[in-house]
Protein backbone atom coordinates (compact mmCIF):
# COMPACT_ATOMS: atom_id res chain seq x y z
CA UNK A 1 0.00 0.00 0.00
CA UNK A 2 1.81 3.69 -1.03
CA UNK A 3 1.86 5.77 1.34
CA UNK A 4 -0.27 8.33 2.45
CA UNK A 5 -2.27 11.03 4.26
CA UNK A 6 -4.52 8.15 5.82
CA UNK A 7 -4.37 9.02 9.49
CA UNK A 8 -5.56 12.16 11.02
CA UNK A 9 -5.10 11.48 14.63
CA UNK A 10 -2.83 10.13 16.99
CA UNK A 11 -3.16 8.25 20.62
CA UNK A 12 -1.04 8.35 23.71
CA UNK A 13 -1.12 5.73 26.91
CA UNK A 14 1.59 5.28 29.15
CA UNK A 15 1.23 3.33 33.06
CA UNK A 16 -1.47 4.07 34.98
CA UNK A 17 0.10 5.60 37.50
CA UNK A 18 3.85 6.51 37.90
CA UNK A 19 5.94 7.26 40.89
CA UNK A 20 9.72 8.78 39.78
CA UNK A 21 12.18 9.51 42.68
CA UNK A 22 15.02 8.73 44.83
CA UNK A 23 13.10 6.29 47.65
CA UNK A 24 10.02 6.21 45.47
CA UNK A 25 9.83 2.36 46.51
CA UNK A 26 9.22 3.58 50.54
CA UNK A 27 5.80 3.84 49.46
CA UNK A 28 5.57 0.78 47.63
CA UNK A 29 3.86 -1.91 50.30
CA UNK A 30 1.73 1.44 51.15
CA UNK A 31 0.08 1.97 47.38
CA UNK A 32 -0.34 -1.70 46.85
CA UNK A 33 -2.11 -3.02 50.57
CA UNK A 34 -4.43 0.85 49.64
CA UNK A 35 -5.70 -1.52 46.88
CA UNK A 36 -6.63 -4.89 48.84
CA UNK A 37 -3.86 -6.59 47.51
CA UNK A 38 -2.09 -8.69 49.92
CA UNK A 39 -0.46 -11.47 48.20
CA UNK A 40 2.55 -10.33 45.85
CA UNK A 41 5.01 -11.96 43.37
CA UNK A 42 8.30 -10.89 43.09
CA UNK A 43 9.79 -11.63 40.07
CA UNK A 44 13.62 -10.50 39.49
CA UNK A 45 17.13 -12.87 39.01
CA UNK A 46 19.93 -13.82 41.15
CA UNK A 47 22.04 -11.29 40.15
CA UNK A 48 19.50 -8.79 42.56
CA UNK A 49 19.05 -11.15 45.02
CA UNK A 50 22.70 -10.92 45.22
CA UNK A 51 22.78 -7.42 45.53
CA UNK A 52 20.77 -6.83 48.18
CA UNK A 53 18.01 -4.91 45.98
CA UNK A 54 15.34 -8.17 45.57
CA UNK A 55 15.62 -8.03 50.05
CA UNK A 56 15.04 -4.44 50.03
CA UNK A 57 12.17 -4.42 47.98
CA UNK A 58 10.63 -7.42 50.11
CA UNK A 59 11.40 -5.93 53.19
CA UNK A 60 9.69 -2.53 52.07
CA UNK A 61 6.65 -5.15 50.93
CA UNK A 62 6.43 -7.06 54.21
CA UNK A 63 6.12 -3.81 56.39
CA UNK A 64 3.14 -2.86 54.90
CA UNK A 65 1.97 -6.30 56.44
CA UNK A 66 1.36 -7.96 52.57
CA UNK A 67 2.33 -11.80 52.21
CA UNK A 68 5.36 -11.66 49.50
CA UNK A 69 6.97 -15.05 47.16
CA UNK A 70 9.59 -14.34 45.18
CA UNK A 71 10.54 -15.90 41.81
CA UNK A 72 14.46 -14.77 40.81
CA UNK A 73 14.91 -16.76 37.82
CA UNK A 74 15.01 -13.96 35.58
CA UNK A 75 17.57 -13.97 33.26
CA UNK A 76 19.29 -11.90 30.10
CA UNK A 77 17.18 -11.70 27.05
CA UNK A 78 14.96 -13.97 28.80
CA UNK A 79 13.20 -16.97 25.92
CA UNK A 80 9.79 -18.53 26.29
CA UNK A 81 10.93 -21.39 28.76
CA UNK A 82 11.98 -18.62 31.20
CA UNK A 83 8.48 -17.09 30.86
CA UNK A 84 7.12 -20.71 31.35
CA UNK A 85 8.91 -20.77 34.71
CA UNK A 86 7.79 -17.36 35.99
CA UNK A 87 4.40 -18.08 35.13
CA UNK A 88 4.38 -21.68 36.75
CA UNK A 89 5.69 -19.59 39.91
CA UNK A 90 3.32 -17.03 39.98
CA UNK A 91 0.45 -20.22 39.63
CA UNK A 92 1.93 -21.98 42.62
CA UNK A 93 1.53 -18.90 45.04
CA UNK A 94 -1.27 -17.02 43.28
CA UNK A 95 -0.78 -13.53 43.69
CA UNK A 96 -2.71 -10.51 43.76
CA UNK A 97 -0.34 -8.34 41.71
CA UNK A 98 3.07 -9.05 40.08
CA UNK A 99 5.83 -6.89 40.83
CA UNK A 100 8.35 -7.27 38.33
CA UNK A 101 11.89 -6.14 39.57
CA UNK A 102 15.22 -5.41 37.51
CA UNK A 103 16.08 -4.75 34.09
CA UNK A 104 13.70 -4.78 31.10
CA UNK A 105 13.84 -8.72 31.09
CA UNK A 106 12.10 -8.85 33.93
CA UNK A 107 9.47 -6.96 33.73
CA UNK A 108 8.48 -8.45 29.99
CA UNK A 109 8.56 -11.40 32.05
CA UNK A 110 6.01 -9.81 34.96
CA UNK A 111 4.24 -8.84 31.70
CA UNK A 112 4.17 -12.16 30.24
CA UNK A 113 3.44 -13.67 33.29
CA UNK A 114 0.16 -11.53 33.57
CA UNK A 115 -0.82 -12.36 30.48
CA UNK A 116 -1.11 -16.24 31.27
CA UNK A 117 -2.74 -15.20 34.55
CA UNK A 118 -5.84 -13.98 33.37
CA UNK A 119 -6.31 -15.47 29.97
CA UNK A 120 -4.08 -19.00 30.55
CA UNK A 121 -2.44 -20.35 27.50
CA UNK A 122 1.33 -20.10 26.63
CA UNK A 123 3.14 -17.16 25.59
CA UNK A 124 3.27 -17.97 21.79
CA UNK A 125 -0.55 -17.68 21.96
CA UNK A 126 -0.08 -13.60 22.35
CA UNK A 127 2.48 -13.06 20.03
CA UNK A 128 2.02 -10.15 17.76
CA UNK A 129 -0.17 -7.24 18.20
CA UNK A 130 -3.08 -7.03 20.35
CA UNK A 131 -3.94 -10.28 20.66
CA UNK A 132 -4.10 -10.34 24.32
CA UNK A 133 -7.81 -10.54 24.85
CA UNK A 134 -8.62 -8.25 27.85
CA UNK A 135 -7.25 -7.02 31.00
CA UNK A 136 -3.80 -9.14 32.73
CA UNK A 137 -3.50 -9.34 36.34
CA UNK A 138 -2.17 -6.21 38.10
CA UNK A 139 1.74 -5.86 37.27
CA UNK A 140 3.85 -2.92 39.18
CA UNK A 141 7.55 -2.44 37.10
CA UNK A 142 10.18 -1.08 38.84
CA UNK A 143 13.48 -0.99 37.26
CA UNK A 144 17.01 -0.96 37.85
CA UNK A 145 18.61 -0.04 34.78
CA UNK A 146 17.76 2.75 32.82
CA UNK A 147 17.36 2.14 29.46
CA UNK A 148 14.76 -0.40 28.33
CA UNK A 149 11.19 2.08 29.52
CA UNK A 150 9.21 -1.01 29.84
CA UNK A 151 7.79 -0.01 33.03
CA UNK A 152 6.04 2.62 31.27
CA UNK A 153 5.43 0.69 27.71
CA UNK A 154 3.19 -1.92 25.95
CA UNK A 155 5.71 -4.66 25.36
CA UNK A 156 7.28 -7.78 26.38
CA UNK A 157 10.16 -8.88 24.57
CA UNK A 158 11.33 -12.79 24.50
CA UNK A 159 13.32 -14.86 22.14
CA UNK A 160 11.87 -17.21 20.51
CA UNK A 161 14.95 -19.92 20.41
CA UNK A 162 13.23 -22.16 17.85
CA UNK A 163 13.06 -19.60 14.88
CA UNK A 164 16.00 -17.37 16.31
CA UNK A 165 14.52 -14.26 16.23
CA UNK A 166 13.12 -12.33 19.57
CA UNK A 167 9.54 -11.11 19.24
CA UNK A 168 7.36 -8.72 21.10
CA UNK A 169 3.76 -9.00 22.31
CA UNK A 170 2.17 -6.26 22.18
CA UNK A 171 -1.00 -4.77 23.97
CA UNK A 172 -2.55 -1.50 25.66
CA UNK A 173 -3.49 -4.06 28.46
CA UNK A 174 0.54 -4.19 28.87
CA UNK A 175 0.75 -1.11 30.35
CA UNK A 176 1.92 -1.76 34.00
CA UNK A 177 -0.82 -0.34 36.77
CA UNK A 178 2.15 1.09 38.33
CA UNK A 179 5.68 1.98 37.06
CA UNK A 180 7.80 2.84 40.45
CA UNK A 181 11.04 4.32 39.09
CA UNK A 182 13.75 5.02 42.26
CA UNK A 183 17.14 6.08 40.61
CA UNK A 184 18.72 4.66 43.72
CA UNK A 185 18.46 1.33 42.34
CA UNK A 186 20.49 1.94 39.63
CA UNK A 187 23.34 3.01 41.34
CA UNK A 188 24.64 -0.81 41.78
CA UNK A 189 24.27 -0.85 37.86
CA UNK A 190 27.46 -2.30 36.65
CA UNK A 191 28.98 -0.08 33.70
CA UNK A 192 28.51 -2.30 30.82
CA UNK A 193 25.28 -3.00 31.79
CA UNK A 194 24.44 1.03 32.14
CA UNK A 195 26.02 1.78 28.77
CA UNK A 196 24.07 -0.87 27.31
CA UNK A 197 20.64 0.52 28.48
CA UNK A 198 21.46 3.87 28.22
CA UNK A 199 22.62 3.54 24.84
CA UNK A 200 19.10 1.56 24.57
CA UNK A 201 17.34 4.56 25.53
CA UNK A 202 18.86 6.94 22.89
CA UNK A 203 17.90 4.37 20.43
CA UNK A 204 14.00 4.78 21.69
CA UNK A 205 14.19 8.56 21.68
CA UNK A 206 15.94 8.64 18.17
CA UNK A 207 13.43 6.04 16.56
CA UNK A 208 10.60 7.73 18.26
CA UNK A 209 11.80 11.19 17.37
CA UNK A 210 12.49 10.40 13.27
CA UNK A 211 9.94 7.49 12.49
CA UNK A 212 7.27 8.33 9.68
CA UNK A 213 4.20 10.84 10.65
CA UNK A 214 1.50 9.69 11.99
CA UNK A 215 -0.27 11.42 8.89
CA UNK A 216 1.45 9.13 6.81
CA UNK A 217 1.41 5.71 8.53
CA UNK A 218 -0.20 3.47 5.97
CA UNK A 219 -2.77 1.95 8.11
CA UNK A 220 -6.46 2.62 7.42
CA UNK A 221 -8.04 4.50 10.98
CA UNK A 222 -9.97 1.48 11.83
CA UNK A 223 -6.65 -0.90 11.80
CA UNK A 224 -5.60 -1.82 14.61
CA UNK A 225 -1.81 -0.48 14.85
CA UNK A 226 1.03 -0.94 17.98
CA UNK A 227 1.96 2.56 17.41
CA UNK A 228 0.70 6.14 16.13
CA UNK A 229 3.87 7.11 14.68
CA UNK A 230 5.65 10.37 14.83
CA UNK A 231 3.73 13.01 17.26
CA UNK A 232 4.09 16.10 18.75
CA UNK A 233 3.94 14.66 22.67
CA UNK A 234 6.15 12.44 21.43
CA UNK A 235 8.40 15.03 19.97
CA UNK A 236 8.71 16.52 23.48
CA UNK A 237 9.32 13.63 25.68
CA UNK A 238 11.61 12.31 22.66
CA UNK A 239 14.14 15.49 22.45
CA UNK A 240 13.96 15.73 26.20
CA UNK A 241 15.21 12.42 26.57
CA UNK A 242 18.16 12.86 24.04
CA UNK A 243 18.92 15.47 25.69
CA UNK A 244 18.91 13.69 28.83
CA UNK A 245 21.52 11.37 27.47
CA UNK A 246 23.63 13.48 25.99
CA UNK A 247 24.41 15.26 29.51
CA UNK A 248 24.53 12.48 31.86
CA UNK A 249 25.00 9.00 30.04
CA UNK A 250 28.85 8.88 29.67
CA UNK A 251 28.96 10.34 33.34
CA UNK A 252 26.70 7.74 34.51
CA UNK A 253 29.22 5.09 32.77
CA UNK A 254 32.70 6.35 34.27
CA UNK A 255 31.01 7.72 37.54
CA UNK A 256 28.37 5.35 38.44
CA UNK A 257 28.14 6.52 42.11
CA UNK A 258 26.75 9.99 40.87
CA UNK A 259 23.39 10.08 41.79
CA UNK A 260 21.86 13.01 39.68
CA UNK A 261 23.42 11.21 36.78
CA UNK A 262 21.47 8.30 37.68
CA UNK A 263 18.49 10.45 38.09
CA UNK A 264 19.06 11.97 35.19
CA UNK A 265 19.32 8.52 32.98
CA UNK A 266 16.32 7.59 34.76
CA UNK A 267 14.17 10.16 34.07
CA UNK A 268 15.86 9.83 29.78
CA UNK A 269 14.77 6.37 30.02
CA UNK A 270 11.19 6.54 31.30
CA UNK A 271 10.33 9.67 28.64
CA UNK A 272 11.72 7.74 26.07
CA UNK A 273 9.89 4.70 26.94
CA UNK A 274 6.82 6.89 27.22
CA UNK A 275 7.73 8.21 23.70
CA UNK A 276 8.63 5.17 21.76
CA UNK A 277 5.63 3.04 22.88
CA UNK A 278 3.50 5.29 21.11
CA UNK A 279 5.18 6.70 18.51
CA UNK A 280 7.84 3.99 16.79
CA UNK A 281 10.80 1.75 17.20
CA UNK A 282 11.69 0.90 13.58
CA UNK A 283 14.55 -0.62 11.36
CA UNK A 284 17.25 -0.81 14.56
CA UNK A 285 14.74 -2.51 16.30
CA UNK A 286 14.24 -4.81 13.03
CA UNK A 287 17.62 -5.18 12.43
CA UNK A 288 18.39 -6.13 16.37
CA UNK A 289 16.13 -9.29 17.22
CA UNK A 290 17.20 -12.03 14.82
CA UNK A 291 20.99 -10.36 15.38
CA UNK A 292 20.31 -10.35 19.43
CA UNK A 293 18.51 -13.97 18.82
CA UNK A 294 21.75 -15.25 16.73
CA UNK A 295 24.96 -14.08 18.80
CA UNK A 296 23.14 -13.44 22.62
CA UNK A 297 24.03 -9.85 22.59
CA UNK A 298 22.51 -7.29 24.73
CA UNK A 299 19.76 -5.48 23.33
CA UNK A 300 20.64 -2.37 24.23
CA UNK A 301 24.40 -2.96 22.89
CA UNK A 302 22.75 -4.34 19.48
CA UNK A 303 20.29 -1.25 19.31
CA UNK A 304 23.59 1.11 20.01
CA UNK A 305 25.76 -0.21 17.67
CA UNK A 306 23.56 -0.18 14.87
CA UNK A 307 22.25 2.98 15.76
CA UNK A 308 24.48 4.94 13.60
CA UNK A 309 24.42 2.87 10.83
CA UNK A 310 20.52 3.67 10.10
CA UNK A 311 20.90 6.97 11.03
CA UNK A 312 23.07 7.26 8.10
CA UNK A 313 20.49 5.12 5.97
CA UNK A 314 17.75 7.83 7.24
CA UNK A 315 19.63 10.84 7.01
CA UNK A 316 17.95 12.18 3.79
CA UNK A 317 14.50 11.35 4.86
CA UNK A 318 14.87 13.33 8.56
CA UNK A 319 17.92 15.86 7.87
CA UNK A 320 15.69 18.19 10.30
CA UNK A 321 15.16 15.91 13.00
CA UNK A 322 18.78 14.84 13.31
CA UNK A 323 20.19 18.43 13.15
CA UNK A 324 18.12 19.02 16.21
CA UNK A 325 19.15 15.73 17.67
CA UNK A 326 22.82 17.12 17.07
CA UNK A 327 21.95 20.37 19.00
CA UNK A 328 19.84 18.58 22.11
CA UNK A 329 23.36 16.52 22.17
CA UNK A 330 25.34 19.32 22.44
CA UNK A 331 26.95 20.00 19.05
CA UNK A 332 26.93 23.75 17.88
CA UNK A 333 25.39 24.09 15.20
CA UNK A 334 24.69 27.48 14.29
CA UNK A 335 27.14 27.99 11.67
CA UNK A 336 26.09 24.87 9.99
CA UNK A 337 23.81 24.11 7.11
CA UNK A 338 20.29 21.38 8.16
CA UNK A 339 22.30 18.86 6.35
CA UNK A 340 25.80 19.40 8.38
CA UNK A 341 24.44 19.54 11.35
CA UNK A 342 22.04 16.24 10.71
CA UNK A 343 25.55 14.16 9.75
CA UNK A 344 26.71 15.98 12.92
CA UNK A 345 24.37 14.11 15.05
CA UNK A 346 25.46 10.83 13.28
CA UNK A 347 29.03 11.77 14.41
CA UNK A 348 28.14 12.37 17.60
CA UNK A 349 26.26 9.50 18.01
CA UNK A 350 29.44 7.52 17.14
CA UNK A 351 31.36 9.30 19.44
CA UNK A 352 29.30 8.66 22.14
CA UNK A 353 29.31 4.94 21.48
CA UNK A 354 32.93 4.39 21.35
CA UNK A 355 33.04 6.43 24.75
CA UNK A 356 30.78 4.19 26.75
CA UNK A 357 32.07 0.68 25.11
CA UNK A 358 29.37 -0.12 22.92
CA UNK A 359 30.77 -2.18 20.28
CA UNK A 360 31.95 -0.38 16.98
CA UNK A 361 31.26 -3.91 14.02
CA UNK A 362 29.23 -6.23 13.98
CA UNK A 363 32.08 -8.78 13.20
CA UNK A 364 32.93 -7.72 16.75
CA UNK A 365 29.87 -9.09 18.51
CA UNK A 366 30.23 -12.42 17.02
CA UNK A 367 28.49 -12.08 13.57
CA UNK A 368 29.51 -13.45 10.58
CA UNK A 369 29.28 -12.35 7.29
CA UNK A 370 27.35 -15.13 5.83
CA UNK A 371 24.66 -14.47 8.84
CA UNK A 372 23.92 -11.28 7.06
CA UNK A 373 21.35 -12.17 4.59
CA UNK A 374 20.01 -14.05 7.17
CA UNK A 375 19.51 -11.41 9.21
CA UNK A 376 18.07 -9.13 6.89
CA UNK A 377 15.59 -11.46 5.58
CA UNK A 378 13.88 -11.73 9.01
CA UNK A 379 13.90 -8.28 9.73
CA UNK A 380 12.57 -7.54 6.46
CA UNK A 381 9.34 -9.70 7.48
CA UNK A 382 8.96 -7.62 10.41
CA UNK A 383 6.37 -5.60 8.73
CA UNK A 384 5.10 -3.35 11.74
CA UNK A 385 8.70 -2.21 12.56
CA UNK A 386 9.50 -1.55 8.62
CA UNK A 387 6.32 0.70 7.86
CA UNK A 388 6.98 2.96 10.72
CA UNK A 389 10.53 3.81 9.32
CA UNK A 390 11.11 7.34 7.43
CA UNK A 391 12.31 5.37 4.78
CA UNK A 392 10.40 1.85 3.54
CA UNK A 393 13.79 -0.53 2.96
CA UNK A 394 13.42 -2.78 0.57
CA UNK A 395 15.57 -6.73 1.87
CA UNK A 396 18.58 -5.34 0.00
CA UNK A 397 18.72 -2.21 1.77
CA UNK A 398 18.81 -3.99 5.01
CA UNK A 399 21.41 -6.31 4.09
CA UNK A 400 23.38 -3.12 2.82
CA UNK A 401 23.28 -1.73 6.20
CA UNK A 402 24.22 -4.54 7.93
CA UNK A 403 27.23 -4.60 5.43
CA UNK A 404 28.14 -1.42 5.90
CA UNK A 405 27.89 -2.07 9.99
CA UNK A 406 29.93 -5.15 9.31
Amino acid sequence: MPRGDMRTFWNFASADNLAFGSDSTLQLGRWIASRGWQRVLVITDRNLVAAGISSRIEGILRESGLNVSVFDGGRHEPDIRTANLAFASAQAFLPDVLVGLGGGSNLDLAKMSGILMAHGGKPEDYFGHERVPGPVAPVICIPTTAGTGSEVSHSSVLTDEINGVKVSTLSQFLRPTLAVVDPKLTLTCPPKATADSGIDALTHAIEAFTAIDHRQLDAAPGEPFPYSGKMPLGDLLAEEAIALVGKHLEHCVHQPESLPDREGMALAATLAGMAFSNCAVAVVHALEYPIGAAVHVSHGAGNGLLLPYVMEYNLASRAPQFAKIAARLGVDTGSMSEMDAAMAAVNVVRRLRSRIGIPDRLRDIGVSADQLPVFAKKSFEIKRLMRLNPRLPTESELLGILKAAF
